[in-house]
């Protein structure tokens, strides 16, 4: 008898301290994942969703958290490149995080996204709008941006209703997102009756677009929509100044920045159209003000780029679903999204709530056109 109590005394021994394990893990931070290309051609996204995503986390915690748990921000950097993308993802899922914001380009989201599904996690990006993204059947693949088909039609109709085009030009870069949109607009732009005289694409990692440039001068276009990067987009219009040619321009989403100005150059930059989701200098709701009042107080300036609000707005979805369903489940997650969120007042406008796909309901894009003084201002005349 006594030596099956010390038997049975050796095994408490050994198993408890298992289970009291489980009750730390239980009890430790909820990690969620941030992927975001905090170096690179769009860094100045990147960084952005980070300072964006940080603000929250820490409002968050001091407030005591979610279910009683801090929350833990893990970022990982994926340089907007696919290969790193998906280097990135795995590293998240071993990392043990609950929910991923991100990527920022499509073109790192859509290889990312498959290692998300496979390991069955909650996955919100803030600004890969490509619309195949969502046509791959993933439950828990979710965006709080608004699709590429949207905005073609909004800049097709921006350049037929508004500017009176009657030739359009339309130029991307092949990535998943700029060649998806140029598709889609053109699209549209035929429906409406124009005629789409000019498509082609450049190489993003050229530096010299003077040959292109110079084709697109030999045709008789009234406008040409580049719905590639910020980052190309400059240097577009900075040559097309030193070419002294006179291209009316048209930009997607992905150049709504401050540092296309920059390297265009200001007095190359000026006039250019930009169609995007409304800037957060431009967002009328309560909740949208408070965030970026919050985000001056702590940076000492306000954000600059809607993809930052996006970002937080992805984190703010997040945050909602796991203390309205007092769960870090990610089939449990999704299937609140899925099935009962909607009209949340969010940080980029309401939310009505997702369709079956994952694409958020609704849809706002404007048109903008850069002044002197190098600001993004709303134009005055906007698309029915």
């Amino acid at each position: 008898m006594f030596k099956k109590l010390m038997v049975l005394c050796l095994v408490l021994m050994l198993v408890l301290p298992l289970f009291a394990g489980c009750g730390e893990k239980e009890e430790g931070p909820i990690k969620i994942g941030l992927e975001a290309p905090m170096t690179g051609d769009y860094a100045y996204e990147g960084q952005g969703f980070e300072k964006a995503v940080s603000l929250l986390v820490e409002q968050t915690n001091e407030a005591g958290g979610l279910l009683g748990r801090q929350i833990e921000l893990v970022v990982e950097d994926d340089a907007g490149d696919p290969t790193q993308a998906a280097l990135v993802a795995q590293r998240l899922v071993d990392a043990g995080v609950v929910a991923v914001i991100g990527a920022y380009n499509s073109t790192a989201t859509e290889p990312a996204s498959e290692i998300y599904n496979e390991a069955g996690l909650l996955h919100i990006t803030p600004s890969s709008t490509a619309t195949g993204l969502t046509q791959k059947g993933f439950e828990r693949f979710f965006r709080v941006c608004f699709l590429d088909d949207r905005q073609g039609l909004f800049a097709a109709k921006f350049a037929n209703d508004v500017l009176g085009v009657e030739n359009f030009g339309i130029l991307h870069d092949n990535s998943t997102y700029a060649q998806g949109l140029a598709e889609h607009t053109r699209r549209y732009a035929e429906e409406m009756g124009m005629n789409v005289a000019f498509y082609d694409a450049i190489n993003p990692d050229d530096q010299d677009f003077t040959p292109i440039l110079t084709n697109i001068g030999n045709v008789d276009l009234d406008a040409v929509y580049f719905t590639g990067y910020h980052a190309q987009g400059g240097l577009l219009l900075k040559q097309t100044d030193e070419l002294g040619l006179a291209i009316t321009w048209m930009m997607g989403n992905a150049s709504n920045n401050p540092e296309l100005i920059q390297i265009a150059g200001l007095d190359n930059a000026v006039g250019t159209y930009v169609t995007t989701e409304p800037l957060p200098k431009d967002l009328e709701y309560p909740e949208a003000q408070k965030f970026v009042s919050d985000f001056e107080a702590e940076y000492g300036e306000p954000p600059a780029s809607v993809w930052w609000q996006m970002a937080a707005e992805a984190f703010n979805v997040i945050r909602y679903a796991i203390e309205q369903t007092e769960s870090t489940d990610s089939e449990v997650l999704a299937d609140f999204l899925h099935n009962e969120a909607k009209d949340i007042n969010g940080l980029t406008g309401p939310i009505l709530g997702w369709d079956e796909k994952g694409d958020r309901l609704g849809t706002i894009h404007v048109a903008y056109i850069i002044d002197d003084s190098g600001d993004f201002i709303l134009y005055p005349q906007q698309p029915d």
